[in-house]
């Protein structure tokens, strides 16, 4: 099993390119379902839950094709088996998606319950009772979700929480609905946004994307598209967290402040100076940052997938911070391993009180999931002496040849088998 072997105590300097959007990414690859045409999709991460989802849509019979780098031609003209199997599902809760993609499309679906990351339950309940609302007949049985329709109602959909991939899930269900749908309580998150891009410009009508309340006319048929996946805005808070704890200076090119706005106000109280425009951020940053408190909340609050990097920041900060988790019930694992390398962390519930100490020390540690991974490999940039990160498959789940952009801003960063 691959490790990421780190050398801390050098200030990261230097350009980088952020990818597409994994968040992004993938529920537009499940999008290509609904039609029988091409769906051109740019910018597309080299990820393993971006291979995942596409070996999930070629089983089906789904035509998948590398058209360049980072582009990928999808065409569902013999889909023939809406089956989403355990052996695909169990790796990625991100599989949910093409549950409402199927059963608009073809009418029924058998899908696995999903896995993932151990960071809470992320429950499937609010997709059933979303696509029962418009008329899905739904069962669960060994470990599958059943679900038939001959063909889903528009309906009004009231979420009894903030659910992205629900969100989701519902929008490209409702896209081939007979009659309107009405999403309230949906989720904000710019990937929703651009999903709904996609979905228009497979002439679907999706209205109010990025408000609390998405409407959709259902149409008869989607076509084939272009579409450029977004960039990746937990992949870009990354870097520029990782600079702010080195104090570096980088600038990260094809992303945008515009969808940072919550971190980048935490990142400037934490001493460091940002710069942006449309098509890059430069920021830099001296000497010992300053503890910053977070509580994550939905879109445009504090993104949970950076509570892990920010809690790093702040267990080498100068104060006390507290870091609350509103999202998920378990998301807090990282916390053990910091404390490994010398962090002063103390978890009280949904809350982690963090004591910023100078340095951090270098130690083996294990990463429990895609965003504590990276938590830990910030840590190793900042510490004094070698970090090993053990079980780094979940950082190629998310993040695309993350070593390697971190080598080219100057850090001693290698994998291992």
């Amino acid at each position: 099993m691959d490790k990421l072997i780190i050398e801390g105590g050098r200030a990261l300097e230097g350009r980088v390119r952020i990818s597409g959007a994994k968040n992004a990414a993938l529920p537009i690859l499940a999008a290509s379902i609904l039609t029988s045409e091409t769906l051109c999709v740019e910018n597309v991460p080299r990820l393993r839950d971006v291979s995942t989802m596409c070996g999930l849509l070629t089983q089906m019979g789904l035509w998948v094709r590398q058209a360049a780098p980072g582009a990928l031609e999808l065409s569902g003209h013999a889909l023939s088996n809406p089956l989403a199997p355990y052996d695909l599902v169990k790796t990625m809760r991100a599989s949910i998606l093409v549950l409402g993609p199927l059963v608009a499309r073809c009418g029924h679906a058998r899908v696995s319950l999903p896995g993932g990351c151990a960071i809470g339950l992320r429950p499937v309940d609010l997709h059933i009772k979303g696509l029962q609302a418009m008329g899905a007949e739904i069962d669960i049985a060994h470990g599958y979700l059943h679900a038939r329709a001959q063909r889903l109602k528009g309906t009004r959909i009231v979420l009894d929480l903030v659910t992205v991939t629900g969100t989701e899930n519902l929008m490209m269900a409702a896209a081939l609905a007979e009659g309107t749908t009405v999403i309230e309580n949906a989720a904000r998150e710019p990937e929703v946004i651009d999903l709904a891009r996609c979905l228009n410009a497979m002439g679907a009508q999706v209205r109010g994307a990025g408000s609390d309340i998405i409407t959709i006319e259902g149409v008869d048929k989607l076509h084939g598209a272009r579409h450029a996946v977004m960039p990746d805005r937990i992949e870009t808070a990354t870097f520029l967290a990782a600079a702010t704890m080195t104090g570096g200076r980088i600038t990260l090119e094809g992303t945008s402040a515009g969808l940072l706005d919550a971190v980048l106000d935490k990142l400037r109280e934490a001493g460091a100076s940002i710069a942006a425009n449309d098509a890059e951020i430069t920021l830099e940053a001296q000497g010992r940052p300053r503890a910053v408190s977070i509580r994550t909340a939905p879109y445009p609050g504090f993104p949970t997938d950076m509570q892990a990097q920010f809690m790093a920041l702040d267990a080498i900060a100068d104060g006390t911070a507290r870091v609350t988790e509103t999202i998920f019930e378990n998301r807090f694992m990282h916390a053990q391993e910091l404390k490994r390398m010398g962090a002063d962390v103390e978890v009280e519930g949904n809350t982690a009180v963090v004591r910023g100490i100078e340095r951090l020390d270098g130690a083996t540690v294990m990463a429990t999931d895609l965003r504590a991974s990276a938590c830990l490999v910030l840590a190793g940039l900042v510490a004094r002496g070698e970090t090993v990160v053990d079980r780094i498959y979940h950082l190629d789940r998310g993040y695309e040849q993350l070593e390697a952009k971190l080598s080219a801003l100057g850090a001693r960063i290698r994998r291992a088998a």
